[in-house]
């Protein structure tokens, strides 16, 4: 297989990775803050916060998995 080959390939596994398991991770992380909130309503400022914080730091895994796709394939 030649070069450019693999670096799509590497672009592809990247992309493909970065947005699959943060995906999954936001989606049960939700989840259990709802979970908290139903259980704890009192507390439900603290755990939106926490929430929107750890949720924005998901997202930057994506967005880290993008600009190496994008790396990757300005190699080609």
């Amino acid at each position: 297989m030649e070069t450019a080959g693999l670096i799509g390939l590497a672009a592809a596994l990247s992309i493909t990775v970065s947005t699959i398991v943060p995906g999954w991770s936001q989606g049960k992380a939700t989840s259990k803050a709802m979970e908290a909130i139903g259980r704890q309503p009192e507390a439900a400022g603290d755990i939106r916060t926490t929430l929107i914080v750890a949720l924005a730091f998901m997202e930057a895994l994506t967005i880290y998995g993008l600009l190496i796709a994008i790396l990757l394939l300005g190699k080609i």
